[in-house]
């Protein structure tokens, strides 16, 4: 039993920050209606730039700043990239998010080369312990972040003007269009918030347990798109819901792995994808996401 709730916290843990990684990709579909496949280069990005500045100018400075430049890069690859194949197949965009995510990548995975960056975090390796669970203090962190960022985000996204823009274009955009509102204004801000909130998903990727940022950081957040989907492309709920779902079933897998050894090597890897595949078999649209209806 005390395996089982290590485990599922952990779970949850790990899930939380899928589910930042999930929320922005939805936030960039509901905006522009394109799948963001550049989302893992906006994560290493931000976890780049806070981990190279952290000695410079503290810890929580250089987050600020990560968070920043990670929201600026986004912003200018919509502004230089997206915008000017507006009006082109989702697919084309799509594939042109592939070129933008293999230049971005390459260039920062050149500048890490085979370093491995600490991220200079206050918790260090401490570790909590309730009872005879132990879990350390990076993870409980990470879900207390998550959720009051999501909160925040959600409501914002309920009761603000940009998150009312936001719902307008995604609900149809060439009306809202007619009524003022300014469409490139909003896909350049869903793209800023995306890319802040990979850093901060990038930072408690790469804080204990783990050593620190290295070049294959950004292929986490490959783990993430799974949540986006299984929750629907289209829903902020499926996104916390999907990276929740993710996460435990990515921990709860790789830690019975020796009792699944009949699966193969490595299904806690694979286990985040055979359930996204077995959802869309049943709900093609994802958890929380709309269909679309047509009329014969």
């Amino acid at each position: 039993m005390t395996t089982f709730v290590e485990l599922l916290l952990s779970g949850l843990s790990i899930g939380s920050v899928y589910a930042l990684i999930a929320l922005g990709f939805v936030i960039i579909f509901k905006a522009t209606e394109v799948v963001n496949f550049a989302h893992a280069s906006l994560l290493l990005a931000g976890g780049y730039l806070t981990a190279v500045l952290r000695d410079d100018i503290g810890f929580w400075a250089a987050l600020l700043v990560g968070v920043a430049g990670a929201a600026a890069v986004g912003a200018l690859v919509e502004f230089l990239v997206i915008r000017r194949y507006r009006g082109h197949d989702h697919s084309v965009l799509a594939i042109v998010t592939i070129g933008v995510d293999i230049v971005l990548v390459t260039e920062l995975t050149r500048q890490i080369g085979a370093r491995v960056l600490p991220m200079g975090d206050p918790w260090g390796g401490r570790v909590l312990t309730f009872g005879s669970v132990s879990i350390p203090q990076t993870r409980v962190a990470a879900f207390v972040t998550a959720a009051l960022i999501i909160g925040a985000f959600l409501l914002a996204f309920r009761f603000t003007s940009w998150g009312v823009a936001m719902r307008a274009v995604a609900e149809h955009p060439e009306t809202a269009a007619l009524m003022g509102i300014r469409l490139g204004r909003v896909s350049s801000s869903a793209w800023a918030v995306a890319g802040a909130l990979a850093t901060v998903a990038a930072l408690f990727l790469t804080v204990f347990p783990t050593p620190g940022l290295e070049r294959g950081t950004s292929l986490v957040a490959l783990k993430a798109f799974p949540a986006a989907i299984l929750g629907g492309l289209d829903s902020t709920t499926g996104a916390l819901v999907g990276g929740l779902v993710i996460g435990v079933t990515q921990s709860m897998a790789a830690g019975y792995q020796s009792d699944l050894a009949f699966l193969g090597r490595g299904i806690g890897d694979l286990a985040p994808y055979l359930v996204m595949l077995l959802v869309l078999l049943v709900r093609p649209a994802g958890l929380f996401g709309t269909r679309e209806l047509s009329r014969v």
